[in-house]
This record gives structure tokens, C-alpha cells and sequence, in this order.
């Protein structure tokens, strides 16, 4: 079963007027949990799309190299290059 985690979230003024302006018979959604969580699946979405698209461009880059500038390495070469 997944895990619930009660988190309190204190907003003033601007902030909690939008928030206040979404929610609701005349808002996009029923309340505040219903917001805050799509608003956190649109970031979570957001945060993977940038990292696929940054390897997306990172393997363009390397196969676009002429293969003479490739270098043999074994698995063991690339897993510590990559953590440094």
C-alpha cells in the first residue's frame, strides 16, 4: 500500500488568493489536495521530461562523433567516470 504523508503548507496574500481562486465551485479543482498534488505531478513530469531530454541530446552529440574519435572502455571505466 502506498505511502500518505500529511505535509502543512502556510500561504499568504497573493499566493493564497490564486491558490483560493482555483479551488472550488468556480476553480478547476474540488480543493487544495486535488491542486497541490497535480501541481506536483506536472513538476515530477516537467523534472523527467528535462532529464530525458538532456540525455536525448547528449547521445545526439556522441552519435554524431566520427567513430574514430571513440574510445573502448569497459563497465567498469564508465561507472567511475560517471559518479565523478
Amino acid at each position: 500500500m502506498p505511502r500518505t504523508t500529511t505535509m502543512t503548507v502556510r500561504l499568504s496574500g497573493p499566493l493564497s488568493d490564486f491558490v483560493a481562486a482555483n479551488v472550488g465551485d468556480d476553480g478547476s479543482y474540488e480543493n487544495v489536495s486535488e491542486y497541490i498534488r497535480d501541481l506536483i505531478r506536472r513538476d515530477k513530469d516537467r523534472v523527467e521530461r528535462e532529464a530525458f531530454d538532456r540525455l536525448k541530446a547528449e547521445l545526439t552529440h556522441a552519435f554524431a562523433a566520427p567513430e574514430s574519435t571513440y574510445q573502448p572502455l569497459t563497465a567498469a571505466e564508465v561507472i567511475a567516470r560517471n559518479r565523478t
